[in-house]
């Protein structure tokens, strides 16, 4: 198991939270409490960094979900930077690659909504 970190900083208007490790039962709360605070700031444009990820199970999948969630509710557009293989994976499964806002790299955030 990789330890697991987030970093939170910024690319123009758009607030970035990336993490790095094991995003599973037992980093979700801080994983989820660092996106909820880069929430706070009522950014346009939040995008959450997955690259650095070893693994994710079904409960950070949750954490993704609800920030999702939360974005629509807040008319804020959420990104995800795709994570590694083992990572995607778990979106493929399922389905959620079909409906989240996903780019490959920060170049292709842009400002507009996808």
């Amino acid at each position: 198991m990789r330890s697991f970190s987030v970093e939170t900083g910024s690319l123009g208007d758009a607030t970035v939270v990336s993490l790095s490790g094991d995003l599973d039962l037992s980093t979700a709360k801080r994983a989820e409490q660092a996106i909820e605070d880069a929430e706070k700031a009522s950014p346009p444009v939040l995008v959450i960094d997955l690259r650095g990820l070893s693994f994710m199970d079904s409960t950070g999948l949750r954490v993704v979900v609800s920030a999702d969630k939360r974005a629509g509710r807040s008319n804020r557009r959420l990104v995800l930077i795709q994570g590694p293989a083992p990572v995607r994976r778990v979106f493929e499964i399922t389905r959620l690659d079909e409906r989240l806002d996903i780019v490959d790299t920060p170049e292709e955030i842009g400002d507009e909504r996808r």
